[in-house]
């Protein structure tokens, strides 16, 4: 069991983009360019809300149109971003699936080389009078994890948050920050629950967990980093918001030290 080894200490520049996706993936993608005008020089990793290619639309409207494969016009866009800043990109997309109407929620990271790796959100959204599994396939249960900047990054999506067995699979793979792009859709409570459980799963996996969504009025807003110790590193509330935060392998180390709690399970 791989839950923590110190090794060299790594930081990584992180912009969380808190935008909303339109209905038109041209839209979409046309937003990028402006926005890598907004990014701090040396950005490390820039994340992006799930459903950046194009918003799921009205409840219960059809979304297979708009899937695209990964070497489709959304992929290549990002990595045009990637490469013209220099960086990393994770952004989340409705990926073609062998349904043509029910595509996989997806996000893809990139960097100017191309694609480095793929998730398919595995834990679809049927709850809240919304059942996402009408419309999307979910992914096959296998976590997904990358390295970016010297850091482990593991890959969760929106819904996937309120699972903890997701996030200490992840940890215990070596994941020492987590990634969330969200569009946690709003409601009595749902800031809240979006805050508790972002710093609940960096508390008890000693990790950090980088959490962006889109805005408001429809979803939440709130993007957040919380630090391993459940400290919150920085956040913003609602609105189209940059986040920019640097998170360090070290925090995590100090906090496996202070914390063991990873080696102290009994179950």
């Amino acid at each position: 069991m791989r839950v923590w080894q110190a090794g060299r200490v790594s930081s990584l520049r992180l912009a969380l983009v808190q935008q909303t996706a339109s209905l038109d993936p041209a839209e979409n993608r046309d937003a990028l360019g402006r926005l890598s005008r907004r990014l701090e020089p040396d950005t490390g990793l820039v994340v992006l809300p799930e459903a950046y290619l194009r918003d799921f639309g009205p409840a219960g409207s059809p979304i297979g149109a708009f899937a695209e494969p990964l070497d489709g016009p959304f992929v290549a866009r990002l990595r045009e971003l990637a490469a013209e800043r220099d960086t990393t990109v994770l952004a989340g997309m409705f990926e073609t699936s062998g349904d043509p109407d029910r595509p996989y929620n997806t996000l893809v990271l990139v960097d100017g080389d191309g694609l480095r790796a793929s998730y398919r959100k595995i834990h679809l959204y049927d709850s809240f009078g919304y059942r996402e599994s009408d419309r999307l396939s979910a992914g096959a249960v296998e976590p997904v994890l990358v390295e970016v900047g010297g850091l482990v990054v593991g890959l969760m999506t929106c819904y996937d948050l309120r699972f903890p067995e997701l996030a200490r699979e992840l940890v215990r793979r070596g994941a020492q920050l987590l990634v969330v792009p969200s569009a946690w859709v709003a409601g009595p409570a749902k800031v809240d629950h979006w805050l508790t459980l972002v710093r609940a799963r960096a508390i008890e996996n000693t990790v950090l967990v980088a959490a962006v969504g889109q805005p408001g009025p429809r979803y939440c807003g709130h993007s957040l980093v919380a630090g391993p110790a459940g400290e919150v590193l920085g956040q913003v509330d609602d609105g189209d918001r940059v986040l920019t935060v640097t998170v360090r392998s070290e925090d995590v180390d100090r906090a496996r030290e202070e914390n063991p709690s990873l080696l102290n399970r009994r179950m």
